[in-house]
């Protein structure tokens, strides 16, 4: 199996998105994940978050999920962080999953993810994408806080398991704080297809515009 691209549905995620984080001030990084989230058809999101967090990715992958009809779930550290993350989302209207724990126990537990999001700033970024059950379709992996001398010395290939998947490409954006991106396969599939599609983001602050081969 592979993932298959759908502009469609990525536009619809983008514009509600947009909708969604009105109040948020935060450039680009929660459309352009729930365009991609949502074009790449995920059904099984994971992200990390913990209290006092930036929101907006996370309304960003709830209204990619509802686009998927896919599971979205949150990994976060502590009881009051997980109050705190369910009331920021049904504020927006939305909601997700939200599981008390420490990132590297949950992750053993969670099979078949094909959309991920981490924060480039925590210190154990690379061990939790490392312990990652990705889907046997592949999946999208995303760093978010990505700074670009993190992302020229991170090594994607560092933390995906190569007797199954095979990173096919990878992009760093200057969106928001920064935004490293990986694109794997199993290797079992052919991404041949997913190589021809293409997918613009236009910063909603600066109005530049970013082109991500897909």
């Amino acid at each position: 199996m592979k993932q298959v691209w759908s502009p469609g549905t990525a536009s619809k995620a983008y514009i509600d998105t947009v909708k969604s984080c009105e109040l948020y001030n935060e450039s680009g990084v929660a459309e352009l994940v729930s365009a991609m989230a949502a074009g790449w058809n995920a059904r099984f999101i994971v992200e990390i978050w913990s209290k006092g967090g930036a929101m907006a990715t996370s309304i960003g992958l709830a209204v990619a999920s509802s686009h998927t009809n896919g599971r979205h779930i949150c990994i976060v550290p502590d009881e009051r962080s997980r109050l705190e993350y369910a009331e920021a989302l049904e504020e927006a209207g939305m909601s997700a999953e939200a599981i008390v724990g420490e990132p590297e126990e949950v992750m053993k537990g969670l099979n078949g993810i094909d959309f991920m999001v981490v924060d480039s700033q925590r210190n154990d970024f690379s061990k939790i994408l490392k312990l990652a059950k990705l889907s046997d379709r592949g999946a999208v992996l995303a760093c978010k806080n990505a700074h670009p001398k993190t992302a020229s010395t991170f090594r994607w290939k560092s933390v995906v398991d190569e007797r199954s998947y095979r990173v096919v490409r990878c992009v760093f954006l200057p969106v928001g704080k920064g935004l490293d991106i990986a694109h794997v396969a199993s290797t079992g599939g052919n991404s041949g297809e997913a190589e021809r599609r293409w997918i613009k983001h236009v910063d909603p602050q600066s109005g530049e515009e970013h082109v991500i081969r897909r």
